[in-house]
């Protein structure tokens, strides 16, 4: 008979079942997962960006429910103002805050990490959550392309900017939100921005997440464990407001497939959560399991060290930082 692991080998092998509902469901059995309500995260600080809606939120409501101190960072004032508000009343907490920042403009990511950095000297957890899969082309304030811009740039600027409180928690923990889909591009940074002729916002879109695993790799050989682990990871395909927008019609064709808010933002919890992610840093995972970051010999061929070291350099000349590593 199978042991888990081959059978789970089985399962990451087509995209199919790996990423839907059946991978969730299946894992969570063969391996007995520990359930999120076991953990405890009170006195610890945890900043989400997109955390008002979908996945975010999802993740938010586990983390409140954990006690933690949370800091939720959104660009839209009425829906972050709902979320709190419906987190503080729901788990009876008052360390539930909200602070307002459009991640598509690097001076307002520079101007609430300041305001996060303030209040909070110490940052226990860092989720890069926020994303933007969109149907056209759009421009950042500063002519950035939109989808780059959040996903890349911001989050990068925001790392560097909340190094110390990070730090200071010893290890702190860094958690980027990917995307199966950077498994269809290669790593590119002179193709990272698509220019308005070739413009395709899935392709878009994973070019972007893939540039986020190159990071979250660098980050963690740059930086010692001891001081922040980095981790990131996909959350297979969930049924959130953001995939109906951006992949119009994909929720309809997947139907009960869909994996809830809750299921898909699992992995992310459990990042932030489990005493075991501090001994490991610069893996992606999947279902609470490290998986490969190339399914393609094509993509993994662009994977080459000049085009890392081209990504930072371009991510320090884009956001203005270089990083105290």
């Amino acid at each position: 008979m199978l042991g888990a692991r081959a059978l789970d080998a089985l399962i990451e092998g087509p995209v199919v079942p790996s990423f839907t509902l059946i991978g969730y469901e299946a894992r969570s059995r063969l391996f007995d997962w520990r359930p999120l309500a076991d953990y405890d995260l009170t006195g610890k600080t945890v900043v989400l960006t997109g955390g008002s809606s979908g996945l975010g939120y999802a993740a938010a409501d586990e983390f409140a429910r954990l006690g933690a101190t949370l800091v939720l960072v959104a660009r839209n004032p009425e829906k972050t103002e709902r979320a709190v508000a419906s987190l503080s009343k729901e788990h009876g907490s008052d360390r539930i805050s909200g602070e307002l920042a459009d991640l598509s403009d690097l001076g307002q990511v520079r101007a609430v990490s300041e305001r996060i950095r303030e209040a909070h000297p110490v940052i226990d957890v860092l989720i890069h959550n926020a994303g933007a899969l969109l149907p056209e082309r759009r421009e950042a304030p500063d002519g950035t392309e939109i989808t780059t811009q959040v996903m890349v740039a911001a989050p990068f600027l925001m790392t560097t900017l909340l190094l110390d409180p990070l730090r200071a928690a010893r290890p702190g923990r860094a958690v980027t939100m990917s995307s199966g889909g950077m498994y269809t591009s290669g790593l590119t940074v002179s193709g990272l921005q698509m220019k308005e002729s070739e413009y395709n916002g899935p392709q878009q879109y994973a070019r972007a997440k893939r540039a986020q695993v190159v990071l979250n790799e660098m980050w963690a050989a740059k930086i010692p464990k001891a001081e922040i682990v980095f981790h990131a990871m996909h959350p297979g395909w969930a049924d959130t407001p953001g995939v109906d927008a951006g992949i119009p019609g994909f929720g309809k064709l997947m139907g009960p497939l869909l994996r809830s808010p809750e299921q898909g933002a699992d992995t992310m919890v459990w990042l932030a959560a489990d005493k075991s992610l501090e001994q490991k840093t610069g893996l992606f995972w999947h279902d609470r399991a490290v998986r490969s970051t190339h399914k393609f010999k094509s993509t993994a061929r662009t994977d080459t060290p000049a085009r890392r070291e081209a990504l930072w350099a371009w991510c320090e000349q884009h956001t203005g930082v270089s990083p105290a590593l």
